[in-house]
């Protein structure tokens, strides 16, 4: 206890000596876990991006190196009491310290999606800033190809004929004895040469315009290229963060039950045996495998009747949701609520079809993010092959059923629909990504034969 006093008054000096505030993607993580910078310094989760501050990789962590006691353990322990008072100290330390690993590594993932999310979301806007001023250089382009086509025009009709004596003939034959007629075609020859003008001035603004636009655009897909390696640098960070939250509680789940049943046996005054308590275990662990074999099975069942929401159109694609459309791709209002405001630019096309409704595999492909992703919750996003991606939001808790790196087919049952996020009702958000990029999924999945 002395230790855990001197631990924590070190923490709180350290915290006090920083002197920095948390960053906005701190403090919203760890505002959701109800903690404090200095609580998030204690558990060691402040500034995670890769998790090498906790010590935490891929593999085992050494907060399991340790060795779990058996039943045999326990009975032999529960016969002498020395040795059953250090075997409760043991277990207690031992869940004392699965406990403190979920939360650490929970934490972490928590701070590492709210990064992933930043990025991800600051990668979609430059993207959208790019082709935006691509499109308006490319229009500015075409004002002056057009300008300098009608100039050309006009200076055909003048000297189609080649030389000023024949052009002017034009204008003076058969004038000669009307003054007034002549007047009027040296007036319309003035003006045509005017118009002339103008539409060539146009002609170079327009140009000049264009290529400013297009160096603007340059600039802007430089800055759309970087924030996409960021993006995808914090969603391989946020990728691990999530898969060592993941083995923390399947730790915690694999040992904790047991352990407080080994310790509910060793402080048991009465004449129930050690056998009795580890029974109840493993009758609670068969019911357990037995629901999640039922879950399995129901959503093969879902994905073979459902063909992905019933629509299947040509190349492999299918429609993600059953559920009506609810929102489109686009512009839209901000909207805000207890989970914070959504952002202005829609990226993806919303499906309402109810909570724990199934979620299918757009088509067949790689997963290669399925975890947290801060305001889109719980999150999968795919890879198809040939630049094309898609993504999957606000999924329930507990509701992902593949993992990063696995193969899926077309119409497979990936997730189950949820609120998670900056969500407003259970729904899926889907988005379509064509070389990274956010495009709108309703014309891309109608280009496709799949109705959306």
């Amino acid at each position: 206890m002395n230790d855990k006093i001197t631990l924590d008054a070190a923490v709180a000096a350290a915290s006090e000596d920083c002197g920095c505030a948390p960053t906005p993607t701190e403090r919203r993580a760890f505002g959701k876990m109800g903690i404090s910078r200095r609580g998030a310094l204690g558990i060691g989760a402040l500034g995670v991006v890769a998790l090498s501050a906790f010590g935490i990789t891929n593999g085992v962590s050494a907060a399991y190196a340790a060795t779990y006691p058996s039943w045999d353990d326990v009975q032999r322990a529960k016969n002498n009491e020395a040795a059953k008072a250090a075997e409760v100290s043991r277990i207690e330390g031992l869940i004392q310290s699965l406990t403190q690993k979920v939360a650490e590594t929970q934490a972490a993932a928590q701070v590492a999606s709210a990064d992933f999310y930043d990025a991800q979301q600051a990668y979609f806007a430059a993207a959208t800033e790019a082709d935006s001023m691509q499109a308006k250089a490319d229009e500015q382009a075409a004002v002056a190809d057009n300008s300098a086509r009608k100039a050309g025009q006009v200076a055909a009709q003048l000297y189609r004929n080649g030389g000023d004596d024949t052009s002017m003939e034009l204008f003076f034959a058969g004038s000669a004895d009307n003054a007034d007629e002549l007047l009027a075609r040296l007036g319309t020859m003035d003006k045509l040469l005017e118009y002339n003008q103008s539409v060539y001035d146009k002609a170079v603004a327009a140009r000049n315009s264009a290529q400013s636009l297009s160096d603007q655009a340059v600039v802007a897909r430089n800055e759309r290229d970087r924030l996409q390696k960021v993006a995808e640098e914090k969603m391989i960070a946020a990728q691990q963060a999530a898969d060592a939250a993941q083995a923390a509680l399947d730790e915690q789940s694999a040992n904790l039950a047991t352990m407080q049943a080994q310790l509910a046996a060793l402080k048991d005054a009465t004449t129930q045996t050690v056998a009795g308590y580890q029974a109840g275990v493993e009758a609670e662990a068969k019911a357990r495998r037995e629901r999640e074999a039922a879950e399995r099975a129901a959503a093969a069942a879902a994905a073979a009747a459902g063909g992905g929401g019933g629509s299947q159109g040509s190349g492999g694609w299918c429609r993600p949701h059953g559920g009506g459309k609810s929102s489109g791709y686009g512009p839209r209002s901000v909207q805000c609520g207890s989970k914070g405001c959504s952002s202005s630019f829609h990226y993806g096309t919303d499906f309402a079809n109810g909570c724990g409704s199934a979620i299918y595999a757009a088509n067949s492909g790689t997963v290669d993010y399925a975890g947290p992703n801060d305001g889109y919750g719980n999150y999968i996003r795919i890879q198809h092959g040939s630049g094309v991606g898609t993504g999957y939001a606000h999924i329930r808790d507990g509701g992902i059923l593949v993992r990063s790196g696995q193969w899926v087919n077309s119409g497979q049952v990936i997730a189950y629909a949820g609120n998670t996020g900056r969500s407003f009702g259970c729904h899926l958000h889907f988005e379509v990504y064509v070389g990274g990029r956010p495009v709108n999924p309703v014309a891309f999945l109608s280009d496709r034969g799949v109705s959306a």
